[in-house]
């Protein structure tokens, strides 16, 4: 076997040397399928059929991109053609240089989404229109027509029933209207563009098409239907097209991808050649045995079964906490044991289905010294809607803070714009104010009548706060900022963001709530203090950090420990899928691409109860875990799907929705979370979770004593106050940060003689 083909598997080479003709290749998680890809663009130089500039390779992120040129380069010297790119960025190209054909000038814009939220915004007010609500839809669905591929009039035709709908397509069609007096695409624009130019100009679709012999497409099950439609127009000459994806982690049908497009893929090429790529590299035996059993339930699949030569590996783990805290903890243990026993932070990720999820853990996190980034959104104090009530905060605390005034002084909107906050700050600067100053005295603004009215009325509504603040803890506060504010009428749009931004502000009270609890004379300065400390990242050049993440955040990476946390119904599965087969079939998807990112161990958690929407409710556990119980050797009926289990019968101290015991004693605790004082009954049934704690620092939690003066890295100095539960949990008041409730095991206390 010749130098190029070396590397290769039997499956493998088959789809690189059958170069001609449409190829659908079914790529199995972790099946090397961009060593496919990039192997047989190397093969197709090498046997002379096509030079560089002639292949067309589409991808959907520049790393990818990126990532196949660097292959290329390493196995023949070429990589940097321009035709190796995301569908986006060969849009770009196309329009650049023929774009005019249709009306469109080479140097047009790119409008992002926050540029395309002010046009629309700008648009909706020269319609006159004032309804917020009205505003909020028309931003929802001019976003699902450009995904579409609809214009004005076909979106309002298809969707005629919508409410509102006519004023919809008024506010699109000013929209696009701006759009072309500005010479501006916005991202969708590129892909309707393009496959407007293709099918209206039959020279430029045939110079295209004659000139890519070979089209290769990666992830194609994330392709849409204006994508799809693209691909095969420029395939038309050839029709040597080669496309790589994988059914089962089909998982963004909510921005339009369509998994008919790769299930029907052979129909609309008759003669197409099908390959699979079943053999895994990346995981255990047992990891594939819970990735087949969970997708395996689809039935809108073509069917194949990742097999691997590695070894069998440790089971999976599932476990239950009481609550969130504990299931954070739960995490936070593991992680500390493993990296005392040679394992780097780095090794580990937790996964969710919602970002909202992330706070407990980044709370358990920075208590235990812990390094973590969370990726798929903000970290929780740096989203939007979370700066947004802590801008609140700090103006209620320190009126002369112009810079939260600024930023909520329009949130909800109240209709006070850059010209009135000009204004504002040209009299604050006049008379050394702040700009909440400038709110007060608005009867001496140079502003309109109705203007002054609006900014008296949000100084008001910040000194009635200001009233609240000296009678009330800084959860009772919170809790009239967002009643009076009506701030979740600026994030409830019915949209899935909207949903996640609404729990994050529940979240935001569950935290609120937490830190009175534990210290009920806590001022407001305190808690803000804490957060702030919160929010500090520590730079990490190593990158030695856990992954806190969603799992649409990580699809394509791989870590040697996976937690997949918050498996309870409504949440992973989402609410939003019960009712829906084919929603439904993708959170199972989503699912299946959470198990194949683990490499070595996975854990599956959930928490019996759990603060979401405004309230703490009892939760079920999630489907998948019914439809996983024989792998992870439970019995998920009579187990998990009870609410009086053995777990309340071997309760001792609780700790903050978490089980511990005293530390003499050891306490045995199986895959389900339950927790008991007698030792294993059979191999492999229980573990001695909480035994083990001289391997995780455990022998050291009798060192603490009340009234010891000690020091922690992120919360400063502090006496210990309590020591309970035998002396594994110690209660700690900090200067400026109140009491912390803290695991002695596994804090990093510093004891200050």
């Amino acid at each position: 076997m010749d130098e190029l083909l070396n590397s290769l598997n039997s499956e493998q080479i088959k789809p690189v040397k059958d170069t001609e003709g449409a190829v659908l290749v079914l790529a199995g998680a972790g099946s090397g399928k961009t060593r496919v890809l990039t192997s047989r663009i190397a093969y197709i130089l090498r046997e002379g059929k096509a030079s560089l500039s002639q292949i067309l390779a589409i991808t959907f992120t520049n790393k990818a991109a990126n990532e196949m040129k660097e292959r290329l380069t390493r196995l023949i010297g070429e990589g940097e053609s321009k035709w190796i790119c995301t569908i986006h960025s060969m849009c770009v190209k196309i329009l650049r240089e023929f774009g005019s054909k249709t009306g469109i000038k080479s140097n047009f814009s790119i409008y992002t989404d926050v540029e395309r939220n002010n046009v629309i915004k700008k648009s909706f007010k020269e319609l006159d229109f004032s309804d917020e609500s009205l505003l909020k839809a028309a931003k929802y669905h001019i976003g699902n027509a450009k995904m579409l591929g609809l214009d004005p009039d076909q979106y309002g035709r298809k969707f005629q029933f919508e409410r509102g709908i006519d004023d919809i397509v008024l506010i699109y069609d000013k929209y696009n209207q701006h759009l072309k007096a500005n010479n501006a695409l916005d991202f969708d624009d590129l892909l309707i563009e393009t496959l407007r130019l293709l099918r209206h100009d039959g020279d430029v679709r045939g110079y295209l098409a004659d000139k890519f012999r070979y089209i290769l497409v990666d992830e194609f099950q994330d392709t849409n239907a204006v994508q799809y439609n693209i691909i095969k127009l420029l395939a038309s000459v050839h029709k040597n097209i080669f496309v790589v994806g994988d059914d089962d982690q089909s998982i963004y049908g909510w921005r339009g991808a369509e998994i008919e497009n790769i299930l029907k893929f052979d129909s609309d090429f008759p003669g197409a050649k099908v390959y699979k790529l079943e053999r895994n590299y990346r995981s255990t035996k047992s990891i594939l045995n819970l990735a087949n059993a969970i997708i395996k339930n689809n039935r809108s699949r073509r069917g194949k079964v990742l097999w691997t030569e590695a070894a069998e590996g440790e089971k999976p783990q599932y476990y239950q906490a009481d609550e969130e805290s504990g299931e954070a903890l739960f995490a936070a243990r593991t992680i500390v044991a493993g990296v005392d026993s040679g394992r780097r932070y780095s090794d580990y990720a937790v996964l969710m289905r919602i970002n909202a999820l992330t706070r407990s853990y980044e709370q358990e996190f920075t208590k235990y010294g812990i390094p973590y980034k969370v990726f798929g959104g903000f970290r929780f104090y740096e989203r939007k809607e979370i700066k947004d009530i802590l801008a609140y905060l700090r103006l209620v605390s320190n009126p002369f803070d112009s810079e939260a005034a600024e930023r909520i002084i329009n949130v909800p909107r109240r209709g006070i714009g850059s010209k009135t906050i000009d204004a504002m700050y040209a009299y604050a600067r006049d008379y050394n104010l702040s700009l909440y100053d400038a709110a007060v005295d608005a009867d001496s603004l140079p502003l309109p009548k109705g203007t002054r009215d609006k900014l008296k009325d949000f100084a008001n509504l910040i000194k009635g706060f200001i009233l609240s603040s000296l009678q009330n803890n800084a959860a009772q506060l919170v809790r009239d900022i967002i009643r009076l504010a009506d701030l979740r009428s600026a994030y409830d749009d019915g949209t899935d963001e909207g949903d996640g931004k609404l729990a994050n502000l529940d979240e935001f009270i569950a935290s609120v709530d937490d830190f009175v609890r534990l210290n009920p004379e806590a001022t407001l300065d305190e808690y803000l203090n804490q957060v702030t400390l919160s929010s500090d990242v520590d730079d990490m050049d190593d990158g030695n950090y856990v992954t806190l993440a969603t799992i649409h955040a990580v699809k394509g990476l791989e870590f040697p420990v996976v937690f997949i946390c918050g498996l309870e119904d409504g949440i992973m599965p989402s609410s939003r899928a019960e009712a829906d087969g084919r929603d439904l079939e993708e959170e199972r998807r989503l699912m299946y691409v959470a198990i194949t990112r683990a490499q070595e161990r996975i854990y599956l958690t959930r928490s019996k109860s759990r603060y979401l929407y405004g309230h703490r409710a009892v939760s079920t556990p999630s489907r998948f875990i019914l439809e996983l119980a024989s792998e992870l050797g439970i019995n998920a009926k009579a187990d998990t799907y009870r609410s009086a289990d053995r777990y309340g019968e071997y309760r001792s101290q609780r700790y903050r929705g978490y089980e511990e015991r005293s530390s003499g004693r050891s306490v045995y605790s199986d895959d389900s979370g339950y927790q008991s004082d007698e030792p294993p009954k059979t191999a492999g049934t229980f573990k001695a979770f909480w035994g083990g704690q001289q391997k995780a620092g455990g022998g050291q939690t009798a060192k603490y004593a009340v009234g010891m003066k000690v020091k922690h890295p992120k919360f400063g100095f502090g006496m210990v106050i309590a020591v309970k539960n035998g002396g594994s949990v110690v209660n700690v008041a900090f200067e400026g940060q109140g009491i912390k409730e803290l695991s002695a095991s596994l804090a990093p206390l510093e004891i200050i003689k």
